[in-house]
């Protein structure tokens, strides 16, 4: 690929189709370098944390050039496609086939174009392009500059009268000062002097011999010399400091991998953002979990004489338990509005929403999502039974677009159509409360005295503790439970 540098030529480059998100995979390109597009044409699809979005190309013009395959993971602000303005003039460019256009560019960049190093491939990594320098080998001699330096800087530190003793050696140097800087000397020469047997006192009582003023003849360190050293370092208690048995490092084996029989799988896209939020909230806000099992038996009556009846207006929408679970729910937060806050931590402030966003808890095959209906608090339950059913409709097929996932307030998540009982939900990333519905079965249950089979489920209410106490947390739950089993509570509370 080369770099595009006519100026009928336009990038068009990935943009931020998630209020906020950093990168998006490509999952599919529908035009071809030597293409025509028009001003709207869909281009390709990508993937963002959040959802799948069909991308349209701004220009009217011909494909020059696709930057990268299909399956890459791009960078907002990245050029991905280059379209022709002026009509195609110059032969197309075939699209890359595995490699980026960015790794092609820089390959063709001319020989003195290339940086002198190793260049950072992310902000905050990489390799510095400053040089390093090796440290003398053990035993190798010092550069006499260097002695020098030292020597000067340690007459600089002290006071006193330098002797020549006539030779040229060491010993030219007496008193406190000429042995100050023997051991300087010595310390930058190389190891210090000393005989075998003092070397071996030396490690036997623990004494580095670098530290050790040397008083010997040319500055060797003798068997005194190592005693001193070891009476200055003695403590001024005389009792021994008693320390605790060290317990054996025991040292975890090395995961083991059998590539032949598994199957590795990249975390990217909506199961690489769920991963992050659920951890992010799972450690942040502190959860407390509350259940309650309630006999739902009338209203599922209820919903079957909903189905039938045309005077309800729900002719053409679904009706289902999740729609009266859902207006229980939002009845329960009516009745105690506290529950519908966020925290913020930057301002230390609790945030009371006067509306709600109903999250709704989705499965689909790129992973978890949690669209909501928007003021779901002023829809009529036709209405509401209408929001969910576009909802659903539009997760399963993938259309969910990134704004559907943010903003919500309240969630519901629906783990009894897995034929689960109930659970403890991690709430979605500033929300306060979620609603784990289980499944309905026919159980034994007593009513009106006697024991009877009854529709039966249970209800799990998840809280941020931080900002809904034990009271409010078991007031929404214990009102949904009664809204349930008492379906006309919803013509006197709502």
């Amino acid at each position: 690929m080369t770099t595009m540098t006519d100026a009928s030529v336009r990038e068009f480059k990935m943009p931020d189709v998630g209020e906020g998100l950093t990168e998006a995979e490509i999952l599919k390109w529908y035009v071809q370098p030597g293409d025509t597009v028009t001003d709207g044409q869909v281009v390709c699809e990508v993937e963002t944390a959040k959802a799948a979005v069909e991308l349209p190309i701004p220009y009217d013009g011909v494909v020059r050039s696709l930057h990268f395959p299909e399956g890459t993971t791009v960078d907002v602000g990245t050029s991905i496609i280059a379209v022709d303005v002026s009509g195609g003039a110059g032969a197309p460019v075939e699209a890359p086939a595995s490699a980026p256009a960015a790794a092609v560019v820089a390959a063709e960049a001319p020989e003195e174009a290339k940086p002198q190093a190793r260049q950072p491939v992310l902000v905050g990594y990489g390799v510095s392009v400053s040089a390093t320098k090796r440290r003398p080998r053990k035993g190798a001699e010092v550069p006499a500059q260097e002695v020098a330096a030292a020597v000067q800087q340690e007459l600089n530190g002290h006071s006193g009268r330098v002797e020549a003793n006539g030779h040229g050696g060491p010993g030219a140097l007496a008193g406190p000062v000429g042995q100050a800087v023997l051991a300087t000397v010595t310390a930058v020469a190389g190891r210090p002097l000393a005989k075998p047997p003092v070397r071996k006192l030396a490690k036997d009582l623990g004494v580095d011999l670098t530290t050790v003023t040397p008083s010997g003849p040319d500055g060797v360190i003798t068997r005194e010399d190592v005693h001193a050293a070891v009476a200055q370092a003695a403590p001024a208690v005389p009792e021994p400091v008693r320390t605790a048995p060290v317990a054996p490092v025991t040292v975890a084996p090395a995961a083991s991998y059998d590539g032949t029989r598994e199957t590795r799988v990249p975390v990217k896209g909506v199961r690489k953002a769920t991963a992050a939020a659920m951890v992010g909230s799972a450690f942040t806000a502190p959860h407390v979990t509350e259940f309650v099992t309630v006999d739902v038996t009338r209203t599922l009556k209820l919903v079957e004489e909903l189905k039938r009846s045309a005077e309800y207006e729900l002719q053409g929408v679904r009706v289902n338990p999740l729609l009266l679970i859902a207006k229980a729910l939002l009845v329960a937060i009516k009745r105690h509005p506290d529950i519908n806050a966020s925290w913020d931590e930057a301002n230390q402030e609790i945030v009371l929403k006067h509306y709600v966003n109903l999250g709704i808890a989705a499965a689909t095959p790129r992973g978890l999502i949690v669209p909501n209906i928007k003021d779901a608090h002023d829809k009529t339950l036709p209405q509401l039974a209408q929001a969910l059913g576009e909802l659903v409709a539009t997760a399963r097929e993938g259309r969910t677009s990134p704004a559907a996932m943010q903003g919500g307030t309240v969630t519901i998540t629906n783990v009894g159509v897995f034929g689960v009982d109930t659970g403890t939900p991690i709430l979605p990333p500033g929300e306060a409360a979620i609603l784990a519905v289980g499944s309905i079965k026919l159980q034994p249950w007593v009513h009106k005295g006697k024991v009877k089979p009854r529709q039966v489920t249970t209800l799990a209410l998840s809280f941020d503790h931080r900002l809904v106490d034990g009271e409010l947390g078991s007031k929404v739950l214990a009102d949904v439970a009664a809204i349930l089993e008492q379906p006309k509570k919803l013509i006197t509370w709502a």
